[in-house]
């Protein structure tokens, strides 16, 4: 509510860019906020902006917020929808603004007309936009767990088959582990370029550290392990060619010659 302005005004006094309501905090009344959204959307797209953007905001969503208009508008904001809530405080903490909450009260606003919001919808919107802000939780995790799994799968079944109680792991388990090897190399690549992209187009803001990182490693190590992935992989094609031909070019055992 507007009478609850004092601590606002009184935090931004203090040296914060901006300063966010947090309903959770302040008190949610009976009939103000329906229970999907209380305890399952608000809250988990809350942990998800915490966790992306390492900002200790328990209410991302909270439409009660002062902020410098100086800073803010330095941010350029780009969204005209329901996003655009999540973009201020996303944008904000890239750009390491000072980022304070107060506790804040909501009670039913009592309008006449349905509500705008549409629950699934927007709550998509919402999440798909973080993801988008976020190559490193969109691409890059993901695609390292997969590269990472995917290996240590392939090295178990190397030897030949495994049991695990009743379950058989074999060939079907190596072609999957090698999918997902080959999936987890894209996505980290393509994570590189989805930031390197971000930053040139003003979304993300430029981060001269993983440049250099990335920089230096294409350039003294990227060549060298590249260049030893090819004579791998033209390696294994001429033994498995070189097996095929030792067997009269007649028809292969597929498990032996897949493994």
């Amino acid at each position: 509510a507007l009478h609850d302005l004092g601590p606002f005004l009184d935090r931004l006094r203090t040296g914060a860019d901006l300063v966010m309501g947090n309903r959770f905090k302040g008190g949610i009344q009976r009939g103000a906020m329906p229970a999907l959204h209380r305890f399952l959307g608000n809250p988990v797209l809350s942990f998800l902006g915490r966790t992306f953007f390492r900002v200790p905001i328990g209410d991302f969503h909270c439409g009660m917020r002062g902020f410098r208009r100086d800073r803010i508008l330095d941010l350029s904001l780009r969204t005209s929808g329901m996003e655009f809530a999540s973009e201020m405080v996303a944008r904000a903490a890239l750009a390491q603004l000072t980022i304070d909450e107060v506790p804040t009260t909501l009670a039913p606003d009592g309008r006449t007309r349905a509500p705008h919001l549409r629950t699934w919808r927007d709550g998509w919107r919402h999440l798909r936009f973080l993801l988008a802000l976020s190559p490193r939780w969109m691409l890059l995790y993901p695609g390292l767990a997969l590269l990472i799994g995917g290996i240590l799968v392939l090295a178990w079944l190397l030897a030949g088959p495994q049991r695990v109680g009743g379950l058989a792991f074999d060939l079907h388990t190596m072609l999957a582990a090698a999918t997902g090897v080959s999936i987890g190399v894209q996505a980290v690549a393509l994570a590189v370029v989805v930031h390197a992209h971000a930053t040139q187009s003003g979304l993300l803001p430029a981060d001269n550290r993983m440049e250099m990182r990335i920089g230096d490693f294409a350039v003294r190590r990227g060549v060298s392990i590249g260049a030893l992935v090819v004579l791998a992989g033209l390696g294994c094609f001429g033994y498995a060619l070189w097996s095929w031909g030792a067997a009269g070019f007649d028809e292969l055992q597929a498990v032996e010659t897949m493994r």
